[in-house]
């Protein structure tokens, strides 16, 4: 049950922040640009604004509705909502996904974290090109580096969240979260005034359809929740601190809109410099620690200064990005033992490390000693990565679809997602969008993950 007092956002703004905070991570930065180069350019960006607009903006009212109504963690606020029923172990299953997406994720953030280092000592500016853009390979493929800085990023992301909502979450994402904006238009300025930056743009306008089969509908779906953390409960605590007067709708479309426009410049960002760099757009999840160094080590031999300062607002982004996404879903995982055990944030942070480490050691090793290591054909990292996104996250948001359509009371949706009818734009449209939420995103969801599994 959720306790009498609860700690909430000072302001709409500082929710927005949040939540848009936990959207814009990694997922946009080293995630989609990778798959704009698997999936035909400019056809996975359609898909991809389609996919947000239609099914994640929905998904996200829902799991909002949830959290604010049912002011808990993801498993008390089911408990709450749908006493003496099987809903509460969803939370369960979400808060396990939070769990796993945590131990992989702060693999790349702890890359990130590395390159940053590496960049204030100019070691990535002032070195060779050919030697920057294999670095990437030697750090991950190693051992006691990769895991020093995967241990120091997951230990970042723990004291931020255990200085709860106020002094730790939403302190942190007010200032990084509009910075980030600043930093990566900043490198799109920087790469598309690359010689050869062109092809890249072009790349990412042409749209290429032939490639956009079910797998790649898939592919714009996952991407989309993995993104705006959808699925795994991240939002739905999120909006259990959100003010009753604050609109649901407001933070729904604001994130939506923060993520895609987000998810884009970073493709600018990474796209043109791929192509200056001659490195193959489909490269992968390594293609941002291999593509940038080397731009940035090229242009140190003839500016220098600017090559290290362009290095540390990209990387500084990167490592901002991966924070303000990790402790939304560390947060998940701390709510539920806060409110189910009764016990402190700290102790909670500290119950969660190790299983945490247990799993993301693996995974970070996955690069180097046990690369060789395959489950059904794929390292643990990758596996993690599949699992998550491709299933737990895209299943998680379809059941609090169905949770919200289906179970709780039309009543209940309609005066949370309204405020009590004082919001007239979210009552003119909560008709259409409750229909879509019964009747059209369910299917939908279901067509496109069963389609990608055949």
């Amino acid at each position: 049950m959720a306790p009498s007092k609860r700690e909430q956002f000072g302001s709409s703004f500082s929710f927005i922040m949040a939540v848009a905070g936990s959207a814009i991570g990694l997922g946009n930065i080293w995630r989609f640009p990778y798959m704009v180069g698997e999936h035909g350019g400019g056809a996975f960006i359609v898909a991809y604004i389609i996919c947000c607009l239609f099914l994640a903006v929905p998904c996200f009212v829902c799991e909002a509705v949830i959290g604010r109504r049912g002011r808990s963690d993801v498993y008390g606020s089911l408990e709450r909502l749908a006493p003496k029923s099987k809903w509460k172990w969803l939370g369960g299953v979400s808060v396990f996904a939070a769990f796993v997406i945590v131990s992989f994720y702060c693999v790349v953030g702890g890359w990130s974290l590395d390159f940053l280092v590496r960049s204030l000592s100019g070691r990535l500016s002032h070195g060779d090109p050919d030697g920057a853009s294999i670095l990437f390979k030697r750090m991950s493929s190693g051992t006691l580096e990769p895991l020093s800085m995967y241990v120091t990023f997951l230990l970042a992301t723990a004291l931020i969240v255990i200085g709860g909502i106020k002094k730790g979450i939403e302190r942190f994402t007010k200032i990084t979260t509009p910075l980030l904006f600043f930093l990566m238009v900043a490198m799109v300025i920087y790469s598309v005034s690359l010689p050869g930056a062109s092809a890249g743009v072009e790349y990412l306008v042409r749209s290429d359809f032939s490639k956009m089969d079910a797998a790649g509908w898939a592919c714009a779906l996952g991407q989309a929740f993995f993104s705006m953390s959808l699925g795994i409960g991240a939002v739905l605590v999120y909006s259990s601190f959100m003010k009753k007067e604050d609109s649901i709708l407001k933070g729904g479309l604001w994130t939506a809109a923060s993520d895609t426009f987000f998810a884009i410049i970073s493709g600018f960002a990474i796209m043109p410099a791929v192509f200056a760099a001659g490195f193959e757009p489909s490269a992968g999840p390594s293609l941002v620690y291999e593509t940038l160094p080397f731009i940035f080590a090229k242009m140190g031999i003839e500016a220098p200064v600017l090559s290290w300062i362009m290095t540390m607002v990209f990387f500084l982004a990167i490592l901002s990005a991966a924070l303000t996404s990790s402790i939304s879903m560390f947060e998940v995982c701390i709510e539920y033992l806060v409110h189910r055990f009764g016990i402190k944030r700290w102790q909670a942070a500290v119950a969660f490390l190790v299983p945490i480490l247990m799993l993301g050691v693996p995974c970070v090793l996955s690069f180097g000693p046990l690369s060789e290591f395959k489950i059904f054909g794929l390292t643990v990292f990758d596996l993690c990565d599949f699992v998550c996104s491709n299933v737990l996250m895209t299943l998680g948001a379809l059941a609090f679809a169905i949770f919200v359509g289906w179970r709780m009371k039309r009543a209940d949706v309609f005066d949370e997602f309204t405020n009590g009818g004082t919001l007239g734009f979210s009552a003119k449209v909560f008709r259409p969008l409750y229909f879509f939420v019964r009747w059209l995103v369910p299917p939908i969801i279901i067509i496109i993950f069963i389609s990608n599994l055949l």
